[in-house]
């Protein structure tokens, strides 16, 4: 029976390869060679086949083209002429659009430089030999021997450890937005009177660790004074300073040569360290007021007076309306 259903299915499957178009076409070209084996091939007649060959039809003039090896043809096509309004646009727009071309500022303070700032005595771009952040200069321990021109929106302005022997009246002239100063560890030994005048927002002077005797006048807007470490006697401060100062918080005078204590002292001031001069008397009405025992000044914490020649316990009604006691000698 498994025989039988073999010889049945064999059939059928060999009965559909003799009647399929391939095996036909075969067999056709095998019989067609057959009968034409001694024909030669220009006299074969191509066209009159059932299966013609198209590729017989190509000529040497006709290129063959293989799909994927060209690249695309490159077509011009012609562009429209831009009418008149859109030329005159585009010409608006190129006389607008001028490119910008940065220029340093000749030197002097309070310049500008669009990149690296005003130049230097050295005939370099401040920016370029200190180091600019945003409104912030830094230029310590450069071994300049004067301070150097300023871009114009300067805010903070450092020359720690230098050689800087003297402070001019122009050095900071027209900087309407500076608002700190270090000069710490310089050679600093006079400062023009008008050298910060006309600086409107200065806030933070700090001159310690020079060779100053005269503390010139200082803006009316500062919050902090560090002057100490230098030569400043007792005719080194104009009287009442610090009087109009309404935002003083800190005035640091440690290690200089005062024999009083600068008084009037602002309101608002904070921390005032006075030690290690030559101050030896205090005296009742220094900070408080002694037409008003209620009078209480509780601003001032910190009060340094070690190291001067005075007893505090010879004058306690100086202080009696603080709410902490000056740190020194009470004997």
């Amino acid at each position: 029976m498994r025989t039988f259903v073999r010889f049945v299915l064999g059939l059928l499957v060999l009965k559909a390869v003799v009647a399929s178009p391939r095996f036909s076409r075969q067999v056709d070209l095998d019989s067609y060679d057959d009968a034409n084996y001694d024909v030669e091939p220009d006299n074969i007649n191509l066209e009159n086949h059932d299966n013609y060959d198209y590729e017989a039809e190509l000529t040497i003039d006709d290129p063959q083209i293989e799909i994927g090896t060209l690249a695309p043809p490159d077509y011009n096509y012609p562009v429209p002429e831009a009418s008149l309004e859109e030329q005159e646009a585009e010409e608006e727009e190129e006389e607008e659009e001028v490119p910008l071309k940065p220029q340093l500022i000749p030197q002097g303070s309070g310049g500008s430089g669009v990149l690296m700032g005003p130049e230097t005595q050295k005939g370099m771009p401040t920016c370029l030999l200190c180091t600019c952040l945003g409104g912030s200069v830094y230029c310590d321990d450069l071994r300049l021997d004067t301070v150097p021109p300023l871009p114009k929106d300067t805010t903070h302005f450092y020359a720690r450890y230098n050689r800087i022997t003297k402070i001019n009246k122009s050095d900071f002239a027209f900087m309407n937005k500076l608002k700190r100063i270090d000069l710490t560890a310089n050679e600093i030994r006079s400062i023009d009177e008008k050298a910060f005048a006309g600086l409107a927002e200065l806030e933070e002077l700090v001159i310690r660790e020079n060779h100053i005797s005269q503390l010139p006048p200082l803006p009316e807007t500062m919050t902090l004074i560090d002057a100490s470490q230098n030569n400043i006697g007792g005719k080194g401060i104009h009287r009442e300073a610090f009087k109009d100062m309404s935002s003083l918080k800190y005035l640091y005078l440690t290690d200089n040569q005062l024999d009083y204590i600068p008084v009037p002292l602002p309101e608002s001031l904070r921390s005032l360290h006075l030690q290690r001069n030559n101050i030896q008397m205090m005296h009742e009405d220094t900070f408080c007021n002694m037409k008003d025992f209620n009078y209480i000044r509780n601003a001032l914490e910190d009060i340094r007076l070690d190291g001067n020649p005075i007893n505090l316990s010879r004058t306690p009604q100086a202080y009696i309306c603080l709410p902490r006691i000056p740190i020194g000698n009470l004997i």
